[in-house]
């Protein structure tokens, strides 16, 4: 029984010995930096950092459209499987396009949430009233 998990042990012992390898090697060789000239300062390319180092402030539009658009990717992932066996998938078994018909129809139902929130809008002008 326990020759089934033979490879697996091997695997572990190899990822980890390579983890291990790469740490040793990298504090063997490693530069060590003395943080006392412009080139050793993290994020800055060189250069003498300015300011006072606080993050600029996005609108949430960006990261509302980002995970949006993560949402709708990872369902795509889940549909261009099943295009591939398209033909083969729904001569053979009909409930299968219906499972994607309503797949596809709670995507459709998701973005006219999202697009009736107005999620995807950058510029809300209002319509001036007389």
């Amino acid at each position: 029984m326990l020759q089934e998990y033979f490879s697996a042990l091997i695997q572990l012992v190899a990822g980890f010995g390579f983890a291990g390898l790469i740490i040793v090697l990298s504090i063997v060789f490693g530069r060590r930096a003395k943080m006392r000239s412009a080139m050793d300062v993290p994020y800055e390319c060189g250069n003498v950092p300015e300011g006072e180092g606080s993050p600029a402030f996005f609108s949430i539009k960006f990261y509302l459209v980002a995970i949006l658009f993560l949402v709708f990717d990872l369902e795509v992932i889940f549909l261009y499987p099943w295009a591939l066996g398209f033909q083969d998938i729904v001569l053979e078994n009909g409930a299968a396009f219906a499972s994607m018909a309503v797949f596809i129809g709670v995507l459709m139902v998701a973005y006219l949430y999202a697009v009736g929130k107005g999620a995807l809008t950058w510029h809300r002008n209002p319509v001036p009233r007389r």
